[in-house]
């Protein structure tokens, strides 16, 4: 888990108030673990029933958009069938680079997937 800073509440403070639950949430997820944007948008409803379970779209816009990265790591963000998915919007080797922080962080890659029954975070209720 990783404990938002002073610097990280400034950044927050700048975006919606779903982008920032989102962002929060996130934060829950530590290193050698992933989630999927799908977890993400069901957790954040079962927190706070103002928001969408259905709303995965949104939550990839968001790490796109994500001002605290590394650090809120949306690298640790993949598809509900475990494959690693965009990352820094589709740039040029931005994919191998989510993989490459992925495995220092622990998580096993194989083509190009992660084994959601190894690696999926659980959040707490």
């Amino acid at each position: 888990m990783y404990k938002i800073t002073t610097e990280d509440e400034r950044k927050l403070a700048k975006l919606g108030a779903y982008q920032q639950a989102i962002l929060r949430l996130l934060a829950e997820v530590p290193k050698g673990k992933v989630t999927t944007y799908g977890d993400l948008a069901k957790e954040l409803s079962k927190r706070d029933t103002n928001w969408s379970p259905f709303a995965s779209r949104a939550v990839g816009t968001t790490m796109r958009n994500n001002p605290c990265g590394p650090q809120i790591p949306c690298h640790r963000v993949i598809k509900s069938d475990g494959t690693v998915g965009n990352f820094r919007g589709g740039a040029k080797g931005a994919v191998e680079e989510k993989i490459a922080m992925l495995k220092d962080e622990g998580v096993t890659v194989r083509r190009g997937k992660i084994d959601l029954m190894d690696f999926r975070h659980k959040f707490k209720k």
